[in-house]
Order: structure tokens, then C-alpha cells, then sequence
């Protein structure tokens, strides 16, 4: 028990000079030029590109334990690096550095009666934690976005990717000091126990916003626990209608893609449903090239009366992010069925129709609430950088303050600086 009571002291202790120095750099990034900024995207990008040996060496750690573990493929997939994907990952936080700095923007600007001039300036959010599990690449995302926003970060890996995170960190810490900026601007917790994300959610006063990535139990317990503000990242239930007008090869393509390009990221699509007009001229083909990738059909009964290789598909199946080569597919009566079955079982988070009917197109695009939402285009274009955001913190699926891929950009908020001449208020 003294033992316990002593790392929990330690982890407190841990997070609190975490926030400390957290809040000394928000307010020196306050004053930080664009030029500063990005001169530390840039030298960061390019420590990941020289570190590339050490990284993938952490990350053939993280995967080791992760296996031994008995971690599922589809989380290894999320897990695993290669130079392709650290090359990417370097190009990401480059790309970010070409963004607007949207610090010190003003959006509006307008004059009262009396004189009163008034401007809505953009400005950051101040400290942001962000609690993340099995993505390093998450790191150099977070950590750039924050930055180029003007905001602190305090970032905290999930075990299973810690050491592939802890490398990345040492990257963003070298691109800071070459430009000269506070090394606490971007700060990884530097310790795997659990208790120091309890202490972030407690943080109400040093951290301004927190963000989780990951899966529901991490977003559970954060939306129930946190003293701070919530950016929410929830499951990503995506949907593809294929509709009746649709075109047979743009469906088939579009749909392969949008389950199968990466099964575990979360603009995956999780439910294929097809009108029952092009069921019988559609769905074979376009399941053919699924399972011929080695993807695990779950169908209704309709869709397996087309297709006996479709296993039954249970009630659960509909509400399922399954993250892995395993496909939710139903048959329904039209764009109307469509509609009703994404808004009983989906997340809000990314749904796609195709179809060659524009009034249809529409119906679909106005009626589905979600974050986005997409025609005759894959799901997998539910990613930040696919939007020219260069980088994403997470897809937002809340109402409020951001929605969809959140930018740097998103990561800020508004003043109104009223400039005048003497007016007083009658």
C-alpha cells in the first residue's frame, strides 16, 4: 500500500510540474512569430526523417509486447510502422508548417454608431491534453497541430505505443530548440501508468481542453471524469449506401476502398447497405472483390440469399466498429431505408452514398447528421490531411465548437478587441 501511495504521489507530482511548464510555454507561444513556428515544424520533420532507424527500432518494441499480449491484428495494424509510414508521418508535420497560422486572424471587423471598432480575432485554446492509445503517428500530429495553433501540449501514449512515441517526442523536442522556441511547448507524460491520465482529467485550471483518441471504454471514462472540457473522438460507425442508380464499377471500387484500404483506421466502413433495385446485379461483384482481400461477410437474409458465402449478420453486428477485414452488410428498400438504419445505428461520424441520381445525392447529404458525409467518394477521405488540413487532432463527432477533422485551425478560439476614442457608455 505505501508503495502504491508512492507512485501515485509521483505521478501527481509528474503531471503537476507537466502543467506548470505547460502553462509558462502557452503564454510564451502567445508571442511566438509564424516564422518560429514553422522553422520548428520544419527542423522536427526533419529529425523524424534522420531518426527513422530509432523510431522503427521502439516501434519493433512496442509490436513485440504488443504480440505478446495478444494483440489482434487489426490493433497491430494501427500499432506497426515502416519507413512509409514515418516518411509520412514527417511529411504530415511538414505539412503543417505550410498551413495559415491562424493565430491573430480577424474574421470580422465592423463599426458601431458611436465609433466603436470591433474585431473577432482568432486565438488559442492555451494548454490541450490529448490522451491517445495504439497510433504513434497521433504524436506528431497532435503535437504540430497544437502548435502551429499556438497552443501547449501534454500528451499522453497509451502503453502500447509509448516507446514508438516517446522517439517521436525527442523529434518534436529537437525541432523546438532549433528554433529557439520552450521545449514544454510539446510534452509527452513520461510514464505508462494509468493514474496519470485521472490526474489530466483533473487538471481543471492548467489544461484548457482535453481530446481522447481511442476506443469506447477511453471515451467513456473521459466524458464521465473530466473536470475539463471534452473534444470528443467517438467510434467511427461509417456507413457506404450503395443506391439503386449507382454505377456498377464506381460502386465496386468505392466500396473496396472504403472497407478495405486500411480496415483499422476509423473512416472505415463498417455497414454496406444496397438497394434492393441493384441487389441483384450489384452485390455479388462488389462482394466478390471484398472476400477476394480476405474480408469476413456478415449479411442479412436477403443478402445471403444473393450470396450463401455471407455468414448471418446478428442485431449487434449493425452497431459494430469491427476495425478489422470484417464487413456488416443489409439490403434495404431505398435511399428513405437508407436513412433510417444510419440514424438508428450509426456514430455521427462519416457515411457515403453512391449513386448517379443528384436529387438522390442531396436527400442523403441533407438528411444524414454526420460529421461528414460524402458522394460518390470513398469513407476513407475522413482524415484531416485529405482535407488540406495537413495533420488532424482527431474527427470531432460533437456539435459543439469543432465538428469533423479538427485543424489547427479548430484549435482555437475567439477575442473581440473594441478599439475607441473616449466613448463612455450613456
Amino acid at each position: 500500500m505505501t508503495a502504491r501511495r508512492s507512485e501515485r504521489d509521483d505521478v501527481a507530482a509528474t503531471m503537476e510540474r507537466l502543467g506548470r511548464d505547460a502553462r509558462t510555454a502557452a503564454r510564451s507561444l502567445v508571442l511566438a512569430s509564424s516564422d518560429a513556428k514553422n522553422a520548428a515544424l520544419k527542423a522536427a520533420a526533419a529529425a523524424v526523417r534522420a531518426a527513422s532507424s530509432e523510431i522503427l527500432d521502439a516501434n519493433a518494441r512496442d509490436v513485440a509486447e504488443a504480440k505478446s499480449g495478444g494483440a489482434t491484428s487489426a490493433f497491430l495494424d494501427r500499432l506497426a510502422l515502416d519507413a512509409k509510414r514515418v516518411e509520412s508521418i514527417a511529411k504530415s508535420v511538414e505539412d503543417v508548417s505550410t498551413l495559415p497560422d491562424p493565430v491573430g486572424q480577424a474574421d470580422k471587423a465592423w463599426t458601431q454608431p458611436n465609433g466603436l471598432r470591433f474585431e473577432r480575432v482568432r486565438v488559442p485554446l492555451g494548454v490541450i491534453g490529448i490522451i491517445f492509445e495504439s497510433r504513434p503517428n497521433v504524436t506528431a500530429d497532435a503535437g504540430a497541430l497544437c502548435l502551429k495553433s499556438g497552443n501547449a501540449a501534454i500528451l499522453r501514449a497509451g502503453s502500447e505505443s509509448f516507446h514508438s512515441s516517446s522517439a517521436i517526442a525527442a523529434c518534436l523536442a529537437e525541432g523546438l530548440r532549433a528554433a529557439g522556441l520552450l521545449e514544454a511547448a510539446i510534452q509527452l507524460v513520461p510514464t505508462k501508468d494509468r493514474a496519470a491520465v485521472g490526474a489530466m482529467l483533473a487538471m481543471q485550471g492548467v489544461i484548457d481542453v482535453i481530446v481522447p483518441r481511442g476506443g469506447k471504454s477511453l471515451i467513456a471514462r473521459v466524458q464521465a471524469e473530466s473536470r475539463v472540457p471534452v473534444i470528443a473522438h467517438l467510434d467511427g460507425l461509417c456507413h457506404t449506401y450503395v443506391d439503386g442508380t449507382a454505377d456498377l464499377a464506381m460502386a465496386r471500387q468505392v466500396t473496396l476502398n472504403a472497407k478495405m484500404r486500411r480496415t483499422g483506421v476509423c473512416g472505415a466502413t463498417e455497414t454496406l447497405l444496397v438497394d434492393r433495385r441493384c441487389a441483384a446485379t450489384h452485390l455479388k461483384p462488389i462482394l466478390d472483390d471484398l472476400t477476394a482481400t480476405g474480408c469476413e461477410i456478415r449479411g442479412c437474409a436477403e443478402t445471403r440469399a444473393l450470396d450463401p458465402r455471407a455468414r448471418p449478420a446478428s442485431e449487434a453486428d449493425w452497431s459494430a466498429e469491427y476495425l478489422d477485414a470484417i464487413l456488416s452488410v443489409r439490403i434495404v428498400g431505398g435511399v428513405e431505408e437508407a436513412i433510417d438504419h444510419i440514424r438508428r445505428y450509426g456514430s455521427q461520424h462519416t457515411d457515403a452514398i453512391v449513386t448517379e441520381d443528384k436529387a438522390t445525392a442531396e436527400r442523403f447529404l441533407q438528411q444524414i447528421d454526420s460529421a461528414i458525409v460524402l458522394w460518390n467518394a470513398s469513407t476513407q477521405f475522413a482524415d484531416g490531411g485529405e482535407f488540406g488540413f495537413g495533420a488532424e487532432i482527431g474527427i470531432s463527432t460533437g456539435k459543439l465548437h469543432a465538428r469533423g477533422p479538427v485543424g489547427a485551425e479548430h484549435l482555437t478560439s475567439w477575442k473581440y478587441v473594441v478599439r475607441g476614442t473616449g466613448q463612455t457608455r450613456p
